[in-house]
């Protein structure tokens, strides 16, 4: 990735928050395409509506560089088959994953993210000085305090303001649209956004119904400034806190701090009603994907490349299929990492764009989606 000016400013930078302002301003407004008021729902081009109307749009923010870290210990459907009798055609058939990466015992969440975040600044060629904010999407942190954030700020020397943000397999896109504001608004000038996870530590390794799914890693991008045109043209973050229980850790709260028995029950790991997820998933992507075109006055054909969070292949399909997506527009890499949470999009963001699959210019669909339950969809102009 070439070398940039962090301190160029573009004089049409847009200020206006109205979408369709900025959208008419990057050139992605149909202008037969009218914005509904708030108050009234949207009708998607699939002839229902959506989960919410709700939508925002950030540009004049680009991307700078992306890197990315997983372990080097790889575990394989056989592996899983021979330690605990699980299913390797099972396990492929459903979910389409072939391996994972767990992380070795000495290795935390903030260790992963501590990597990713070192190939991220080497690939934009910036002093680590120059980074004036972080935020680290993650669900398994470290400690429940400190912050994996602030552990990853003291390892990088940085002078910067740093935070966690939850949001499970949503919270890159979460820490993205946060850490976006602040350089949009001028109060960082070169933000870090990392995501990542350690799931294996949190899930029972017996579990065959969850265990297989998940795997450790995480990506990291940096932002700053960039021209008019560039950003999130158009994007939602949601919540449905009503299904919270189908996607959770029962013991370890507050609410239920962690007991023996609890221990022994194994309430402290994650638990998931999978049928239940999976059909939330495929609406949730599909709508949300469907309702950021609907807004834009774009369709599938006009989008570059679609990067969903791997949580599993049937999900991603059948979203796709709904939706008319090419198969060839969409970039999957969880055959090899599984669900690796928040740092499921900077990773799969990472390799598609040293595949050289991502030029300036492009329009890329992000969409991450997990527990809480909340999602995060965008379309990012490179």
């Amino acid at each position: 990735m070439h070398k940039i000016s962090l301190k160029y400013q573009s004089k049409n930078q847009v200020k206006s928050t109205d979408l369709e302002s900025v959208l008419d301003a990057s050139g992605l407004l149909n202008q037969q395409i009218k914005v509904s008021p708030e108050n009234k729902k949207i009708e998607s081009k699939r002839g229902r509506q959506v989960i919410s109307q709700r939508t925002n749009s950030l540009l004049g923010v680009q991307i700078v560089s992306s890197g990315s870290y997983v372990p080097d210990n790889v575990v394989t459907n056989q592996d899983l088959q021979e330690r605990f009798g699980f299913d390797p055609e099972w396990i492929e058939q459903r979910t389409g994953i072939l391996e994972r990466r767990h992380a070795p015992a000495e290795m935390a969440t903030s260790d992963l993210c501590y990597e990713a975040a070192q190939k991220a600044i080497r690939a934009a060629r910036v002093n680590p000085e120059d980074i004036d904010l972080l935020i680290v999407g993650t669900f398994t942190p470290d400690f429940q305090c400190p912050s994996v954030a602030c552990l990853v700020q003291d390892r990088l020397g940085l002078d910067a303001p740093a935070i966690d943000l939850q949001a499970a397999c949503a919270g890159f896109m979460y820490a993205l649209v946060t850490a976006a504001q602040y350089v949009a608004t001028g109060n960082s000038k070169l933000a870090l956004v990392i995501g990542g996870d350690c799931n294996s530590r949190i899930v029972n390794p017996e579990d065959r119904r969850v265990a297989p799914l998940f795997g450790d890693g995480a990506g990291a991008v940096l932002l700053s400034k960039g021209d008019p045109h560039q950003g999130l043209a158009c994007y939602q973050t949601g919540s449905d806190g009503s299904g919270c229980s189908l996607l959770d850790r029962p013991a370890g709260g507050t609410r239920n701090p962690a007991t023996a028995e609890d221990i022994k029950q194994g309430r402290h790991f994650l638990n998931m009603d999978g049928r239940s997820v999976f059909k939330w998933a495929v609406r949730t992507v599909a709508d949300s994907i469907d309702l950021m075109l609907t807004k834009t006055g774009m369709s599938v054909h006009d989008v570059d490349l679609f990067l969903m969070h791997q949580a599993n292949i049937r999900i991603i399909d059948s979203a796709c299929e709904q939706l008319g997506i090419p198969k060839d527009k969409v970039f999957n890499n969880l055959d090899r990492y599984g669900n690796t949470s928040g740092g499921s999009i900077p990773i799969v963001l990472d390799e598609a764009f040293n595949a050289g699959l991502i030029n300036r210019g492009d329009t890329i669909l992000l969409s991450g989606f997990g527990a809480g339950l909340a999602w995060g969809t965008g379309l990012f102009r490179w």
